[in-house]
């Protein structure tokens, strides 16, 4: 079985009520409960929360939530990891086989059915623990500078100073949006961001962090020009 896991928590403090505030008009949930629903990869979709106002709003999108997740693994401290490993070891506590779990995150506007897809069909065809979603800086990190304590600045890696930025190697970086796993992978709590795994490269302009409230008005400003060309 297939299954597709989104963690909600109830106690965002940034952005408050984050995974059900109202982005052009639906709950920002909704947007990656419906794109994991078109995906068609999936036996179930879930949510774990351990909020009960999100499970009800979870459910009016087509989610299933048939737990509410332990407190212990609710609060700041709690990971990603932690969040997947208790929803795979829940069902295999059920007698269900899984086989491959994909990750979801709730604040995901921008991802896609076809890049879930893409996903999956990384996984299944090779030998990958795990496959997620990446894309490129901008910018070359090997010219990235820092500020010193006196205000002055140093490059990180001052031997690049000189060489010409198309001869640097090409970075890339989490684009936050999904981890496709297989689950025991999961249950090992293996680590993501290592050779055994491999990425679904996104475009820059669908890759969007919002974890403050001028993430959440950039985001909705690009959301408008991809969606409506306004």
């Amino acid at each position: 079985m297939n299954i597709a896991i989104i963690p909600a928590r109830g106690g965002s403090k940034r952005i408050p009520r984050k995974n059900i505030k109202l982005f052009h008009g639906k709950p920002m949930i909704a947007y990656s409960i419906e794109a994991a629903l078109l995906a068609g990869c999936f036996d179930k979709v879930i949510v774990s929360t351990d909020d009960i106002e999100i499970a009800e709003v979870a459910r009016e999108f087509g989610a299933e939530v048939p737990f509410i997740r332990p407190k212990d693994i609710a609060d700041d401290h709690a990971t990603t990891m932690d969040v997947m490993h208790h929803a795979v070891s829940w069902y295999q506590s059920q007698s269900v086989e899984l086989s491959t779990v994909c990750c979801l995150y709730a604040t995901a506007p921008f991802v896609t059915s076809k890049n879930l897809k893409d996903g999956y069909e990384q996984l299944s065809q090779s030998n990958a623990e795990f496959v997620f979603s990446a894309a490129t800086y901008a910018f070359p990190i090997q010219r990235a500078i820092k500020v010193n304590s006196d205000g002055g600045v140093n490059m990180f890696s001052p031997e690049n100073e000189l060489v010409r930025s198309q001869d640097l190697e090409e970075a890339y970086h989490d684009a936050g949006q999904f981890y496709w796993g297989r689950a025991e992978a999961f249950l090992q709590r293996k680590k993501i961001f290592a050779p055994h795994s491999k990425i679904v490269l996104l475009p820059r302009v669908r890759v969007q962090d919002i974890d403050t409230l001028e993430d959440w008005e950039f985001a909705e400003a690009l959301f408008s020009i991809l969606n409506t060309g306004k």
